[in-house]
């Protein structure tokens, strides 16, 4: 019998990954959609035939009841949320909505139409915040600075209740930044890519960013997918801080991904203060050593060869 995984957030790019790692492994995969008046199936496009997608929202609890029922499967997945972090100060609400409630309502629907699924949520660094130690662990204190980062502890923080509580096996993966091709083109690596690509072909003039200065722990998302299956091997379910242990600016990543194409980053570059958040996470680094010991999981990707990967990527996509 092949193992049941069902998805939330399939059409993203984690959810996309996710799938494609989980049919090489023999799995019946299984996404939620939701119903939109345009279809957003680019990151699947090349697997739509090989899964199962099944009508269901975050904000509707019996639609997520049904959906489980419908797909009985034997892992479930929760990468869907409001993610983009600038955009949850002007939808704090609904960041809200999705973020956090929408997680106690994938649970529900799970303690009630499947009990024995495993359950991964997709917590985040941004969980940290200001950070209280450096690298983060595992047990560091959250001091989430913006409303989806306080919307990531209620989702992170009811998963470890429902474990407790009702004795599911239900885990959350702290993921630091993790970045790909398939990244939004709002997220700032992603934005530096695609508009390097268009500098470099003559369509795009300059690229205005906020605060350079910003330190994240960047990995390649394909890599961390694994990271989110290899939780739901194990024999007991318990939380793993993700990333790659390294920390870069947004100064680093806008000249890396300059150099790919020859050009020089300050030639390009204008500081535009909007783009500034009202409260910023200056440094974010993970400290891996648990799911290094326990999971054998490690990043396979380099930064560089990351941002390489991301610029190539989107040069094909504009020429």
């Amino acid at each position: 019998m092949k193992k049941r995984a069902l998805i939330t957030g399939i059409t993203g790019q984690d959810g996309s990954y996710l799938a494609e790692f989980l049919l090489k492994k023999d799995y019946r995969v299984f996404g939620l959609t939701r119903r939109t008046s345009t279809s957003n199936y680019d990151r699947i496009k090349e697997i739509i035939d090989d899964i199962t997608l099944v009508p269901g929202d975050l904000l509707d609890e019996h639609s997520l009841t049904n959906a489980i029922k419908e797909s009985q499967p034997d892992e479930i997945y929760n990468l869907a949320s409001q993610s983009f972090v600038p955009a949850s100060w002007s939808q704090p609400v609904l960041t809200g909505e999705f973020t956090a409630l929408g997680v106690t309502r994938m649970l529900e629907a799970l303690r009630l139409a499947k009990p024995d699924a495993r359950f991964y949520q997709a917590s985040s660094s941004e969980m940290f915040g200001k950070v209280a130690e450096t690298p983060q662990l595992e047990t560091t204190p959250f001091y989430p600075r913006s409303p989806y980062g306080v919307a990531k502890v209620y989702g992170h923080l009811i998963t470890v209740n429902y474990r407790e509580s009702y004795k599911l096996f239900a885990v959350s993966g702290i993921l630091f930044n993790h970045e790909s091709p398939r990244r939004g083109l709002e997220f700032v690596t992603r934005k530096i890519s695609h508009a390097v690509a268009r500098i470099k072909l003559k369509k795009q003039k300059n690229l205005k960013l906020g605060n350079l200065a910003a330190k994240r722990d960047w990995g390649y998302a394909p890599d961390y997918v694994e990271a989110m299956w290899l939780m739901l091997q194990q024999d007991q379910p318990q939380d793993f801080v993700i990333g790659t242990g390294k920390t870069w600016s947004v100064e680093d990543f806008a000249k890396i991904a300059f150099n790919v194409v020859g050009l020089n980053w300050q030639d390009y570059v204008e500081i535009d203060k909007s783009l500034i958040r009202p409260a910023e996470v200056d440094l974010l680094r993970a400290d891996p050593a648990k799911a290094k010991l326990i999971l054998g999981w490690q990043p396979r990707t380099a930064f560089e060869e990351m941002a390489r990967i991301m610029v190539e990527a989107d040069l094909k996509l504009e020429q």
